[in-house]
């Protein structure tokens, strides 16, 4: 007997649709599985050969052949588990193969036949409802987070029976409910962080709420103790809230990459990554013989936080700067190429020397120039270029400390300037269909970001004095817009591009003017 039954298998962040034939034929005992499988597909023989035995159904003493098609594409994933066990069952008669059809199944099996979560169900939803299927059977515990996509049947399934039951019309499954909704109110809460927390450091708080109204990437350079980490952590406390649409991209990649929480499986939350220093470039962009997300795609519609920047590896350093410019991560192996989602806010922070003391007005600073000049050549000017906003954090001084100083701004209020700012970006940009500044390529720089006569005399100065590159040219003006943006101003005026161009402390030769 032959019977057919839909899965579907991760590809990237996107799902694809696996058609599991199922042949029972006389012959020796034999249990095959064709069409590219990888260990744990293999291994799927012993986990359903004892998983439908243990569930009350015989296994067929005859020759068993499943075929997973497309067979040119390597296939690892423990959720073809169920689709072939159940393919076995229907070609023995003991289901019926037509009820199947209109439903696309997925599920780990443990050995007395419960079904186990797997990743990926919420892309494995998106692909049914693509290929306008009723519905997808899937694990219990994966319930909510395949209900998030409209329009199809969810039914969670503890039990291989259960399945059993439902095909044969003995069982009735109600479908999981969407609890989420383009009304769910995201991103609102971000635990106990507020920037009122901060002391001091307003000029640092200025050059974050610029980077968040615009997206753009900041470095802050700074002695141990200065706030950069408590600055940057604050972060996600202002950005705009999550659209729906982007909670629902945020959770894709979560969800391939097996991060989501069973009882809330909707990433509400802008994202907030901090590997530490010892990452590999695999692990911070993405990889593995099969290809995972990294922390770059992690922090994707969020931040990604680099603590102590110039500890990292420079190869580390250097995989960052397609995503940083491109939006997102391909990893090309010999026979496939995965491409991740990677729009995040690159957020950095450094100790200006070794011993970390080189800004300190105490003059603490014991490195020689030689050191300071090879501890900061660690971060290549090709990434450099590509961080718009570079800020010097000092020393928070005893009032400020003692609280003896004007009170800090809440977050509250800094977001309300930053979506504004988001909203005039919105509008502006919507034919292009970007979202922020810090997205606009040469074509939009020069359509959106014209300098009157001071403005543009203001830059050439700068240009020639501190020898920026032509990259470095074009992140002055897209940060000036943004400036201009908050300052709720049309055109680009002079003080914006002196602000602007004051935030690329690196381009002056820091080094050099201590």
């Amino acid at each position: 007997m032959l019977a057919k039954i839909n899965s579907s298998a991760l590809l990237g962040i996107n799902a694809y649709i696996i058609e599991v034939e199922v042949d029972i034929s006389f012959g020796l005992p034999a249990f095959n599985i064709v069409g590219l499988p990888e260990t744990s597909v293999r291994e799927s023989r012993e986990r359903v050969k004892t998983a439908v035995k243990n569930s009350g159904y015989s296994f067929p003493p005859d020759r068993v052949t499943i075929n997973l098609a497309p067979a040119d594409i390597k296939k690892e994933s423990t959720g073809l588990d169920l689709p072939v066990a159940m393919g076995i069952l229907a070609a023995s008669n003991i289901v019926s193969e037509k009820a199947i059809q209109e439903y696309i199944i997925t599920g780990e099996l443990s050995l007395d036949g419960r079904v186990k979560p797997v990743k990926g169900i919420l892309p494995i939803a998106i692909a049914a409802k693509k290929h306008k299927f009723k519905g997808v059977i899937v694990p219990f515990n994966n319930r909510y987070e395949g209900a998030m996509v409209e329009g199809l049947d969810i039914i969670g399934v503890k039990h291989l029976s259960e399945v059993v039951e439902f095909f044969s019309g003995f069982k009735n499954i109600e479908p999981a409910k969407n609890k989420y909704s383009s009304e769910f109110n995201y991103g609102e809460n971000q635990g106990n962080i507020d920037y009122s927390d901060v002391q001091g450091q307003q000029h640092a708080k200025r050059a974050l709420e610029i980077a968040a109204a615009g997206s753009h990437n900041i470095l802050m350079t700074g002695p141990p103790g200065s706030g950069k980490s408590m600055l940057a952590n604050r972060l996600v406390t202002i950005l705009p809230t999550l659209t729906f649409d982007e909670a629902l991209e945020t959770t894709q990649v979560y969800s391939i990459a097996g991060m989501i929480d069973e009882k809330n499986p909707i990433v509400t939350q802008k994202p907030f990554r901090s590997p530490h220093h010892t990452i590999s470039d695999a692990g911070l962009a993405g990889g593995g013989s099969r290809p995972e997300p990294g922390e770059a795609s992690l922090a994707h519609n969020g931040v990604l936080f680099l603590d102590e920047l110039p500890e990292f590896k420079k190869n580390v350093l250097n995989v960052l700067r397609q995503p940083m410019e491109n939006g997102f991560v391909t990893i090309a192996r010999a026979a496939s190429r995965t491409t991740f989602p990677s729009k995040f806010m690159l957020v950095a922070a450094m100790n200006p020397c070794p011993c970390g003391y080189l800004t300190d007005p105490n003059g603490k600073c014991i490195c020689s120039p030689a050191q300071i000049q090879r501890y900061q050549s660690k971060i290549s000017g090709p990434l450099l270029d590509r961080i718009d906003i570079h800020i010097e954090v000092p020393p928070v001084p005893y009032k400020d400390l003692a609280g003896k100083s004007k009170p800090s701004e809440s977050s509250a209020d800094i977001k309300k300037r930053v979506e504004a700012a988001r909203k005039i970006q919105s509008i502006r940009l919507k034919k292009e269909k970007l979202f922020c500044n810090a997205a606009m390529n040469a074509k939009h720089i020069k359509k959106y970001c014209n300098l009157n006569a001071d403005s543009e005399m203001l830059l050439e100065k700068a240009v020639e004095r501190f020898g920026l590159s032509a990259r470095a040219y074009a992140r002055i003006k897209k940060l000036s817009r943004t400036i201009a943006d908050l300052d709720n101003k049309a055109d680009i005026q002079q003080t914006h591009i002196a602000e602007a161009i004051q935030y690329r402390s690196f381009d002056r030769n820091m080094d050099k003017k201590y």
